[in-house]
């Protein structure tokens, strides 16, 4: 069964269950409005009416409490009616989409590297959950970069999505952008600037909104490439969790690590010791549009 089906014969099950227990209790959809707002809830007359037609389904939090308080009302049996309503074609709260630093020129390079991949910008897909773990070799450099992400379609159908490395000021060779899991490689591109590299992944599948997948894709440098201690994730729209852990080989523990947080208002940072740690990591919730990032210096001046 598609999703849309399995939403509205759901739908049905929960509107004919609600008129039924509201003629068993001999209520009239009025005095069902008037109990409810008596308990301090507002959902309106014509919402309790599209309900009980099917017209419209509960979705939110708000109307999931009234649903609550109807079957209290209407003698039910907790998640009687709510358990009917079965999965959700909401994406949840997705927010702003916006580039997630203040930074215009660099904007217009990602727009370059969108309209040269073939992908529209601003990306409609977000990413749920971010894991990104980075390594640092003997001589303190990045050294490889694994990145695993939940990522939602939030408008339409999506079948591919880019993922670019930035270097704000800094030009570089392209690195080694590889796929893992979820897809493939279907187009680089490097902007002439050096500042903006990208792959698009194509999805193993088409994901239609609000369907999620898991992409799993890596970054290594290649010979040549210039010395990075710092290294980060940034996001277009709110994640619900992102990770940044970044290890250090035994050899090279920095001695001072700054922290750096990104978003369309401006730039924090906050510098720390490491204190005998081997790894850090940034951890948030409820996180973008913004970058979050770690960079890390040594005493004896390597």
């Amino acid at each position: 069964m598609s999703f849309e089906r399995s939403i509205r014969r759901s739908s049905e099950e929960f509107s004919s269950a609600l008129r039924d227990a509201i003629n068993a209790r001999g209520l009239s959809l009025a005095r069902l409005h008037e109990m409810l707002r008596s308990r301090g809830n507002g959902v309106s007359m014509a919402t309790l009416s599209y309900w009980r037609s099917g017209r419209r389904r509960p979705e939110g939090v708000q109307s999931l409490a009234a649903i609550a308080e109807i079957e209290r009302l209407l003698h039910l049996a907790p998640g009687e009616l709510t358990a009917r309503l079965g999965a959700t074609n909401r994406t949840g709260p997705v927010g702003p989409n916006q580039f997630p630093m203040n930074e215009q020129e660099l904007e217009r390079s990602v727009r370059d590297a969108f309209a040269a991949l073939g992908a529209e910008y601003p990306d409609t897909a977000r990413e749920l959950t971010t894991h990104s773990v980075t390594d640092v070799d003997a001589a303190g450099n990045v050294a490889h970069c694994q990145t695993r992400s939940i990522v939602q379609s939030t408008v339409g159908t999506v079948s591919s999505i880019p993922f670019l490395e930035l270097t704000p000021g800094e030009p570089t060779p392209a690195p080694i952008i590889t796929a893992i899991a979820g897809g493939r490689i279907a187009a680089r591109y490097s902007h002439p600037n050096g500042e903006v590299h990208g792959v698009l992944f194509e999805l193993d599948s088409p994901l239609a909104a609000p369907d999620t997948t898991i992409v799993e894709w890596a970054v290594d440098y290649p010979p040549g490439y210039p010395p990075q201690r710092e290294t980060g994730h940034a996001v277009a729209m709110k994640c619900r969790e992102l990770l940044v852990w970044t290890r250090f080989h035994p050899d090279a523990i920095p001695d001072h690590v700054t922290e750096r947080v990104d978003n369309p208002q401006g730039t924090t940072t906050t510098t720390t010791e490491i204190g005998g740690r081997t790894s850090v990591a940034q951890i948030r919730r409820g996180f973008g549009p913004g970058a979050l990032s770690l960079s890390w210096s040594y005493d004896d001046g390597r």
